[in-house]
């Protein structure tokens, strides 16, 4: 299959190399990207632990402090090694999304959380951690904005989508290119949401919200 990968850079890229490597076609074109809220301020006075939920947030976290003396919680794997790779050492990944990173962080029960976030983060992380009884703050450190990208790929089989948002902007750019009998594949139900009105030849989503259970799939 010819499968348009949507999810931003440079994420985007290994989720190709993946792609490949289960023997399809890969055709990147982000329908989102990722950049750092200049100035951004960290509060850091009493935090114990950082909870990441994207890569991004720790690009963004790195470029603004130079600590690295923190418990890093993530999501999953990917964020976990970007995490290692900025100088944190002291890393653990939940291996999910956003309930099993609240779960993680709550059993370690740090005495303050920093969730550096998105500008319109998808869950309250902070938030739910703060009903669980453990203080937590979360501050924006970067944004996601549309990227230009006019139609679909030309000739693809199937697409990638990672998040709702951009299953969102999936779904626009299939309904005005008319190309509805596509094969879809979301990270998650949330994600897969946005594309069930187009009537697609197959929309289907990960039983796990990571990107093996995604690629998984693709079988």
């Amino acid at each position: 299959m010819k499968i348009w990968v949507t999810r931003t850079l440079p994420e985007a890229e290994a989720t190709a190399a993946r792609v490949r490597e289960r023997g399809h076609e890969a055709v990147v074109a982000p329908v989102l990207r990722a950049r750092p809220l200049a100035g951004a301020g960290l509060p850091l006075d009493g935090v114990e632990a950082l909870a990441f939920s994207s890569a991004h947030a720790v690009a963004a976290f790195a470029a603004l402090s130079p600590r690295r003396d923190f418990a890093v919680f993530t999501t999953g794997a990917a964020t976990a090694a970007r995490a290692r790779q900025a100088g944190f050492k002291a890393v653990v990944s939940a291996d999910g999304a956003a309930d099993a990173l609240i779960a993680l962080v709550a059993r370690a029960h740090p005495t303050r959380v920093l969730h550096p976030a998105a500008a319109e983060p998808a869950a309250d992380i902070a938030g739910r951690l703060i009903e669980r009884g453990i203080p937590a703050l979360a501050v924006p450190v970067y944004e996601t904005v549309p990227a230009p990208i006019a139609a679909p790929p030309p000739n693809i089989d199937a697409v990638l989508v990672h998040s709702a948002r951009a299953a969102g902007i999936v779904a626009r750019l299939l309904a005005e290119a008319g190309a509805h009998r596509l094969q879809a594949f979301a990270i998650s139900e949330s994600a897969a949401r946005p594309l069930a009105a187009l009537g697609l030849a197959r929309l289907a989503f990960a039983p796990f919200p990571n990107e093996t259970s995604l690629l998984d799939l693709l079988a």
